[in-house]
């Protein structure tokens, strides 16, 4: 199953690129990047659309990935997890209506 990390990671290995050379592009951190590949560390919305745009991939596609992990991480040691992801689902409906 893919996640945030690994959708960068292997961007930034298909175009043979370095953490530095990533960082520098983006003016983020080497390091933190290497925690986000590794998922280790979550990155902003902002840093989510730079990494989009800098690899050229679908947005959404990344928006998706980052926000299922976090909302994953959330609910990982919950008991009550699918019934709390069901709630959470009937909310939205009702919120855009």
């Amino acid at each position: 199953m893919s996640n945030f990390g690994d959708l960068i990671r292997i961007a930034r290995e298909e175009k043979g690129l370095f953490l530095r050379q990533v960082a520098a592009e983006l003016e983020i951190d080497q390091a933190i990047i290497s925690k986000f590949e590794r998922n280790e560390r979550k990155p902003t919305k902002e840093q989510v659309l730079k990494f989009a745009k800098f690899y050229k991939l679908d947005k959404e596609t990344l928006l998706v990935e980052w926000l299922s992990d976090k909302v994953a991480y959330d609910l990982q040691d919950e008991n009550l997890a699918d019934k709390v992801l069901k709630a959470a689902e009937q909310k939205i409906k009702y919120k855009k209506k």
